[in-house]
């Protein structure tokens, strides 16, 4: 069964820091693109980052740039968001999808509908 699982979220203070991990079971992470997306309540599913499955291309929304950083560990099936400098907009239920490129050099997508496989979430609250 193809399973993704999020964990690392909490509470944290404004300023705090958290690592979301993202652990593939059943298939491997490394043949995929890999997307961290984040909804908060009453507000849009927001495409917050993604990296490319070929050549680690990595793409982060505006609202992120520079304070989150992307990364995977293909010997751990596991792909990580670094998140510095929290504030409290960035609280939300944060996710990550797979998915399965069309070709070798298939960009990676901040758009959920692009995604074949999601985690349960993982919730990240950031206090003033």
């Amino acid at each position: 069964q193809l399973q993704l699982v999020e964990s690392g979220g909490g509470l944290v203070q404004s300023g705090g820091s958290l690592r979301l991990s993202c652990a593939a079971s059943g298939f491997t992470l490394e043949d995929y693109n890999i997307g961290w997306f984040r909804q908060a309540p009453g507000k849009e599913r927001e495409g917050v980052s993604c990296i490319t499955r070929s050549d680690g291309r990595i793409n982060y929304a505006d609202s992120v740039k520079g304070r989150f950083t992307i990364s995977r560990d293909g010997a751990k099936n596991t792909v990580y968001l670094q998140m510095n400098n929290l504030k409290p907009e960035d609280t939300a239920v944060y996710y990550c999808a797979a998915e399965r490129p069309v070709s070798r050099d298939w960009p990676c997508h901040r758009v959920g509908a692009a995604y074949d496989y999601w985690g349960q979430g993982s919730q990240v609250t950031v206090s003033l």
